[in-house]
């Protein structure tokens, strides 16, 4: 880049050393930069290891925790991702740069409404649907790569069902990263480390 925002070169450097390594997330975390996803008042701190607070209640991870997601997600450009919780968009908009196309869901409508006219500033191959991010998106359906950027209980089996032969699922189960991969119609879920995200909430809002 000719060009790289104060604080996001030293952001990628310290991801590289807390073993980020794929470099396909590294880059699109230099192209998407994390300023435009947060309040104003919080640009200062935009590229700090922190979770700011973006309304409604709800927060953006921090940079690690949103790295970490996605290159245990393994995307390539030819999978269909499918995220459940848009939040600011700032994931959403990462993995779009992976992918072929995301769908994104939300339950709080002012940030599928906000995040939407954020991403499309960056990518073009979004869809973000305000919903019940447990029930998936039954209409798109199969995904090759669903990722939840909240924490569960239990892999939700609807989001499961939703998964494409030999697809990957990437959740925080009872406090543990884990991976749900389909081999042969079974499903493996494989926890990984601990990582913390806040609790999936049910239905609209």
């Amino acid at each position: 880049m000719s060009f790289m925002e104060p604080g996001l070169f030293d952001m990628i450097m310290r991801l590289r050393g807390r073993g980020i390594f794929d470099t396909n997330v590294l880059r699109a975390m230099e192209q998407i930069p994390r300023s435009g996803f947060v309040s104003i008042d919080d640009r200062m701190q935009s590229y700090e290891e922190e979770a700011l607070g973006i309304g409604c209640g709800q927060v953006i991870s921090p940079p690690l925790t949103t790295a970490i997601l996605c290159q245990t997600l393994e995307v390539t450009q030819a999978h269909k991702v499918l995220h459940i919780g848009t939040g600011s968009g700032y994931m959403t908009a990462l993995l779009a740069k992976l992918s072929t196309r995301v769908y994104s869901i939300e339950r709080h409508k002012p940030l599928a409404e906000a995040a939407e006219n954020i991403i499309q500033n960056h990518v073009a191959n979004t869809v973000i649907k305000h919903g019940d991010g447990r029930l998936g998106w039954r209409g798109q359906a199969p995904f090759e790569r669903i990722v939840l950027s909240a924490s569960v209980r239990l892999m939700p089996s609807a989001l499961l069902e939703q998964l494409s032969p030999d697809g990957r699922m990437v959740a925080v189960v009872g406090g543990q990263l884990s991976v749900a991969q389909k081999q042969g119609g079974k499903i493996k879920e494989t926890a990984l480390l601990p990582l913390d995200l806040p609790p999936i909430e049910p239905g609209k809002a």
